[in-house]
């Protein structure tokens, strides 16, 4: 198990290192200068531009520039914001918890939703409740978040007033504002997640229940729960998991949109905001440790397969 840990984790290094390649690549591909947007009304003065260029780097070539570069993020080191000056290991660090929370409630909705249609639908096929999931499952996945987040604000915030419209207070602060202001994002990142789970789920479970070994079970008197829980399940949980792993890439990007529509202070929003603003080297980090729980995230997965078919630890 372990060195099957530890190959998945090696093989996490190219693709670190092709993200760091595009991350750095921001630098050009994005309109504008960065000693430009640093110096502000002061990059008029020439000397004053040059000598902040040679003081980034930028007068050096492309490679050296990466290279250097690469040595920082490696020591730790990812630079200064523009706007702000502050360390954006720092300025990320504060924004990694939020996104945390924000990203669990959201896979917590796509999984309970999920999971509980996929089996009502898996073991009542054709039923009334398996139509509903298959429409809630398409609507899931065609509604756009943000029209998805408009829409649940319009409704539940501005005509209902149950909940507050956006914002983020921290659990530790006041955690029952904390929960109702965290209901409507993680709504709207949770639904896609569950839409797929919900049709990749009752897939599984109708194929694992109509395999010979569940006949056996059932033939021995054993209710529809047990059979479900204590045999369908495990087998049924492997294409599921591929499912989940994948859903967490979407949940890290529809972070963003979802962080930006209800002004979440998360790393998404972070990234948005550099955009917007042309502070570089934060965006630089944004994507690289968006990235980071990304492959973290399938590393995770993979170890759910070892542990749900243990053939697949020693291919």
């Amino acid at each position: 198990m372990g060195h099957y840990i530890l190959r998945r984790v090696l093989s996490m290094v190219p693709v670190l290192l092709i993200v760091s390649m595009v991350a750095f690549g921001l630098l050009y591909v994005l309109p504008g200068d960065p000693a430009v947007a640093m110096l502000g009304e002061n990059a008029g003065n020439r000397q004053t531009y040059l000598a902040l260029r040679r003081d980034l780097g930028l007068d050096q070539p492309v490679y050296v520039q990466y290279l250097t570069w690469l040595g920082r993020v490696l020591s730790g080191d990812l630079g200064h914001s523009i706007r702000t000056n502050e360390p954006v290991s720092s300025v990320l660090m504060q924004r990694v918890p939020i996104s945390l929370y924000l990203g669990t409630a959201g896979l917590v909705v796509g999984l309970a939703l999920g999971l509980s249609v996929a089996l009502a639908s898996a073991l009542r096929p054709g039923s009334r409740i398996d139509s509903m999931g298959t429409l809630l499952a398409m609507g899931g996945v065609a509604i756009p978040s943000f029209w998805q987040a408009l829409l649940l604000v319009y409704v539940f915030a501005v005509v209902l007033r149950w909940l507050p419209p956006s914002g983020f207070t921290s659990p530790f602060t006041d955690p029952l504002l904390s929960v109702r202001m965290l209901i409507l994002p993680a709504i709207v990142l949770g639904t896609h997640s569950a839409a797929v789970i919900m049709r990749q789920g009752r897939s599984a479970l109708m194929e694992v229940l109509e395999q010979d070994y569940i006949t056996t079970a059932r033939s021995k008197g054993l209710a529809d729960g047990s059979v479900v829980a204590g045999h369908a399940m495990k087998n049924a949980m492997i294409p599921i998991v591929t499912v989940i792993g994948l859903q967490v890439g979407s949940l890290v990007s529809g972070a963003a949109i979802t962080e930006t529509v209800f002004a979440i202070p998360g790393v998404g929003r972070a990234a948005v905001d550099a955009i917007f603003f042309r502070d570089y080297p934060v965006l630089q980090g944004a994507v690289l440790m968006l990235t980071l729980a990304v492959l973290i995230a399938n590393l995770l997965t993979d170890v759910g397969y070892a542990y749900l078919d243990p053939r697949i630890r020693y291919r």
